[in-house]
């Protein structure tokens, strides 16, 4: 067959409307380039409609359950009638995604972003054919983003993801949920705290075990204490549904009771499969993650990946740094300029969140020897839960290096880690040292102020 004929050129062609590729190419947009980005779904990617932000409206309602609790202890007389209105949250917070929808699509108007709609196949450098219509580019952007995998077991199918969570139009009366990491944690506490009975499945004998220990160890413990039936040591061998419900087993043959819905949150995978990079060039990791260098390069001239896709920190900010800071390379005149990947805050909105930056203790003293590691650390109970029944405990750690005692690592769990974590994560950035946060007056009664007055290291 003769080549397509090409039906429009672009300086900047940009495929996947998630956060990384939107951001990229409004800022490209902004320097006055000829930019077009190409979306077969829904504006705004994995944290706009499944992710981020639906995740965290139903985390908020999960807390306000527990919060409800603890208002009794003050004295407030907060009653829940009934169960939660689940379809009519999931009804507003469908409609708020709706809403951010929208919203993207009238930024990239304003911004002067062609949006084409369709699956975008590479065919070559600075090509893609797009519903069998061809666009070529000076420069090109991979990032479509990846998904959600199901094991390779029997009755796979029968299991949801975290994408059919999202999907979910009444309350599961009982939910198996697999898996140890953020996902599984966020999605089993929000589940238990919204009134379903909830299982939580793990390989290991704790939850976040890539996490710093002190912070795996006490999110555990905080799992079982709100309410999960936490099951250690399995790993799923088939899934299969009876007349009870749905049957999951185990490698050693074991079963666990019969429950509504399997929801598995072991993994997820680069949205590659079709998207043409081999044939094109673009060099592929094992996994299937485009290869990218520091800049964002591929293997191919003038094509350039981020986000989700490359696999590096499968983070929101994260790609939206990286797009940004690749259009001001490009477009701007900014050579070298790049996104630096170390030292990325992260959080983790378990019940209560966790806030987590650089080096856990392991990893520094595996790079620099436990002579050079010194670790602050402590664990308390909050003011807040000074009057109520339920309690919840924080725990902190500091992770520090050499003579200078530079802050490497910081670690913490608990009520308002979260929103913490942002001013101290600039800290850490900037190489502030222990005697840094030592020298800076703490806000009382805060929890945070326990960071700054941290005085004996652990022995």
């Amino acid at each position: 067959m003769p080549p397509l004929p090409t039906a429009a050129h672009f300086d900047y062609l940009v495929v996947g409307g998630g956060s990384g590729g939107i951001a990229s190419a409004r800022r490209a947009a902004e320097f006055g380039v000829k930019v077009c980005l190409i979306e077969s779904s829904r504006l705004g990617g994995t944290c706009v409609n499944v992710g981020c932000v639906p995740k965290k409206l139903m985390w908020n309602a999960a807390n306000l359950t527990e919060e409800l609790e603890d208002a009794r202890d003050y004295g407030v007389q907060a009653t829940i009638q009934g169960p939660i209105d689940w379809a009519g949250l999931v009804t507003k917070r469908d409609a708020y995604v709706e809403k951010l929808n929208g919203i993207y699509q009238r930024n990239l108007d304003s911004s002067g972003v062609e949006v084409i709609r369709g699956r975008a196949v590479v065919a070559g450098r600075g090509a893609v054919v797009v519903e069998g219509r061809r666009y070529t580019a000076d420069h090109l952007l991979l990032a479509p983003g990846g998904a959600p995998t199901l094991p390779a077991i029997p009755g796979a199918e029968l299991a949801i993801t975290s994408d059919g969570f999202f999907e979910l139009k009444t309350r599961p009366t009982s939910v198996l949920v697999v898996g140890a990491g953020y996902i599984a944690v966020e999605m089993a506490q929000i589940l238990a705290a919204l009134g379903t009975a909830t299982t939580l499945a793990c390989r290991g004998q704790t939850v976040l075990r890539s996490f710093d220990s002190l912070i795996s160890e006490a999110v555990t413990a905080e799992v079982e204490a709100g309410g999960v039936t936490l099951v250690r040591g399995w790993e799923t061998a088939s899934l299969a549904r009876t007349e009870a419900g749905l049957v999951a087993t185990s490698t050693t043959g074991a079963t666990l009771p019969p429950v509504e819905v399997v929801l598995m949150a072991v993994g997820r995978r680069p949205a590659t499969e079709g998207l043409g990079c081999q044939e094109a060039g673009v060099d592929l990791d094992a996994g299937g993650h485009v290869l990218v260098d520091a800049l964002q390069n591929t293997s191919v001239e003038g094509v350039y990946a981020l986000g989700d896709v490359a696999g590096n920190a499968l983070l929101t900010p994260v790609a939206i740094a990286a797009g940004r800071r690749l259009a001001h390379r490009l477009f701007h005149g900014e050579e070298g300029l790049a996104l630096d990947y170390s030292n990325i805050p992260s959080v983790v909105f378990s019940h209560p969140p966790i806030g987590s930056i650089g080096l856990t203790e392991r990893e520094a003293v595996l790079q620099h020897g436990e002579e050079q590691v010194t670790v602050y650390q402590t664990k308390f109970t909050p003011l807040y839960h000074a009057l109520t029944t339920r309690k919840q405990q924080t725990v902190m750690k500091l992770v520090c290096l050499g003579e200078t005692q530079r802050v490497v690592g910081l670690h913490m769990l608990g009520r308002g880690c979260d929103e913490m974590l942002q001013g101290f994560g600039v800290a850490v950035k900037m190489g502030a040292t222990k005697a840094d946060f030592d020298n800076c007056v703490a806000i009382h009664p805060t929890s945070s102020e326990e960071l700054v007055t941290l005085r004996h290291p652990r022995s």
